[in-house]
C-alpha cells in the first residue's frame, strides 16, 4: 500500500520515446550506409578482378611465346622472326610472326612442340566493348606440310585499342625486325605495349600495359668447331 511520500510509478514520456527513436534511426542510417558502401566496394573489386584475369592470362601467354622463341638457322622448324607491317590495324597482323617451342605434345596430335604464332586485332565480337578490339592469337602446328592448314584462332583479350611490339638490338629500341637480314638474328629483348580502349561512360583513360621479355636464345648452327691441340 502506497504512502503519501511515495511517487507514483510511470513510463517514458513522449519526449523520451521520440528522442530514443531519433537516435535509433540515426544509428540505423549510419549502419545502412556503411553496409551498402561495403557492398559497392565489393562489387567494384570483383569487377576489377574479373577484368584483370583475361589481361594477365594474355600477358602470360605472350611472355611464354617470346621466352620459347626458336632462333633461325635450324631447318624448317626454326622459321624466322619478322615484325608486322602494321602496328595493330583492324584485321591486320598486330605482332611479329615467330616460331616458339610452346606447343603441347600429345599422343593424339602428330605435331611436335614447335609452332608458328602470330597476333591479330579483330573487330570486337561483343558490341558492349565499345571502341575496343579483340586480340587473337593465330597458331599453326603443321609446319612441315607443303600447304599449311589454316591457323587455329585463340581469343586472348578484348577492349584493345592498340598493340605494338618493339625490339632491343643492344643499344636502342626499334619498331621492326627481320631475322633474315639482321646480323644478330634475334633481338636482345622484345617489348609489348597494349593500350586499352575506354568507353564514354568509364571516365579517365586506362593505364597502358607494358611487357618486356629478354631473349636469351642462341641461334642454331650446323658448323662444328674443332679445338686444336
Amino acid at each position: 500500500m502506497k504512502t503519501m511520500n511515495q511517487r507514483p510509478d510511470h513510463g517514458f514520456t513522449l519526449i523520451e520515446v521520440l528522442l530514443a527513436v531519433a537516435i535509433f534511426a540515426i544509428v540505423l542510417a549510419a549502419i545502412n550506409g556503411v553496409f551498402y558502401g561495403a557492398l559497392r566496394l565489393r562489387t567494384k573489386t570483383t569487377q576489377a578482378l574479373d577484368a584483370s584475369v583475361p589481361i594477365q592470362q594474355a600477358l602470360a601467354l605472350i611472355r611464354q611465346d617470346l621466352r620459347g622463341i626458336v632462333a633461325p638457322g635450324g631447318g624448317p622448324l626454326s622459321g624466322t622472326l619478322k615484325s608486322a607491317a602494321s602496328a595493330g590495324g583492324t584485321g591486320q597482323q598486330a605482332g611479329p610472326e615467330l616460331y616458339t617451342a610452346t606447343g603441347s605434345v600429345e599422343a593424339e596430335a602428330p605435331w611436335g612442340n614447335i609452332q608458328k604464332v602470330a597476333y591479330v586485332l579483330r573487330p570486337a565480337t561483343d558490341s558492349r566493348s565499345g571502341a575496343g578490339q579483340d586480340l587473337i592469337r593465330l597458331v599453326s602446328r603443321n609446319l612441315l606440310a607443303t600447304l599449311q592448314d589454316e591457323p587455329v584462332e585463340q581469343f586472348l583479350m578484348s577492349d584493345v585499342a592498340r598493340i605494338a611490339f618493339s625490339f632491343y638490338d643492344g643499344s636502342q629500341w626499334r619498331d621492326s625486325w627481320d631475322s633474315t637480314t639482321e646480323a644478330s638474328v634475334l633481338p636482345k629483348a622484345v617489348r609489348v605495349e597494349i593500350d586499352l580502349a575506354v568507353n564514354m561512360n568509364e571516365g579517365p583513360a586506362r593505364t597502358p600495359i607494358q611487357l618486356v621479355v629478354p631473349l636469351v636464345v642462341q641461334p642454331n648452327t650446323n658448323q662444328t668447331q674443332l679445338a686444336g691441340g
